[in-house]
C-alpha cells in the first residue's frame, strides 16, 4: 500500500519522546517493591491462563467504542513503560498493552524475564485504527524512540529482553517492516553502526503484571526515572 506521509508528520513529532528510552527504566526503589509484593502475591502459573495472546486473536476494545476496524502491531525498544507511553500518544491508537513475547518459557513474570534466562523481550501490543494512522507512521515513531543499533542494550537497560525488534503480523506488516528498515539503513543516520533490528512474525504474547500498564502515566511521569 502507498505510505501516507500526512499520518508520518505527526509521528515523526514522537522523536522528542526520545528522552523517554534514553533515561532508562532501571526499577525505582518504588517500583522494586510493587514487584516483589506482587511476586508474593502471585497465584501458580495455572492461574494465568488467558493471560496470552495469540497472533491474530488479539482483544480489542467494547463494540460501543471501538472502531469498525482496527489492527495490531508489536514492538519491542527497550524497557516497556517508556514504548508505550510514546504509541499511547500517537492519534491513531485504540490502545496498548506491555508484556513478553519471543521467548521459550510460558507465563513468564517480570523476575523471570528480568533474569535474562526466558528469551522474551519487553514488547508493546498495539491496537490502532488504520484510518487514522498508518502502520507505516507507527515505523516511523518506533525509530524515533530508541537506538536500533545497540543489540540488547538501551541506555543502562542491559539484556536480550531490551532488544530491538518489530514483531509483525502477516506478510504486509513485514514487507513494510523490512522496507522501513531498508530506508533507515540508507539515510545514513547511524553511519557505519549497522541497524540490528530484528524482524521477526508475531509469536504469543504474554501479558505483564498490571502494575506495568501504562506505568508512567499512573505515576504522572513523562519519561522513565534515571539513575
Amino acid at each position: 500500500m502507498p505510505r501516507l506521509t500526512t499520518y508520518a508528520k505527526p509521528a515523526l513529532a514522537m522523536i522528542a519522546l526520545a528522552a523517554i528510552l534514553a533515561a532508562g527504566c532501571r526499577p525505582t526503589e518504588e517500583s522494586q517493591t510493587m514487584t516483589d509484593s506482587a511476586a508474593k502475591s502471585d497465584a501458580p502459573p495455572a492461574a494465568h491462563a488467558g493471560r496470552a495472546t495469540q497472533p491474530g486473536t488479539e482483544p480489542q476494545n467494547a463494540a460501543d467504542t471501538a472502531p469498525a476496524s482496527t489492527e495490531t502491531a508489536t514492538f519491542a525498544a527497550g524497557c516497556f513503560w517508556g514504548v508505550e507511553a510514546a504509541f499511547r500518544a500517537v492519534p491513531g491508537v485504540v490502545d496498548t498493552q506491555v508484556g513478553y513475547t519471543d521467548g521459550h518459557t510460558e507465563n513468564p513474570t517480570y523476575q523471570d524475564v528480568c533474569s535474562d534466562t526466558t528469551g522474551h523481550a519487553e514488547a508493546v501490543q498495539v491496537t490502532f485504527d488504520p484510518a487514522k494512522v498508518t502502520y507505516e507512521a507507527l515505523l516511523d515513531v518506533f525509530w524515533s524512540i530508541h537506538n536500533p543499533t545497540t543489540p540488547n542494550r538501551q541506555g543502562p537497560d542491559v539484556g536480550s529482553q531490551y532488544r530491538s525488534a518489530i514483531f509483525t503480523h502477516g506478510p504486509e506488516q513485514e514487507a513494510a517492516a523490512k522496507a522501513s528498515k531498508e530506508r533507515l539503513t540508507a539515510s545514513g543516520k547511524y553511519g557505519e553502526k549497522p541497524v540490528v533490528t530484528e524482524i521477526v512474525p508475531a509469536a504469543t504474547f504474554w501479558r505483564a503484571e498490571e502494575y506495568h500498564q501504562r506505568y508512567l502515566e499512573k505515576r504522572g511521569q513523562a519519561a522513565c526515572p534515571s539513575g
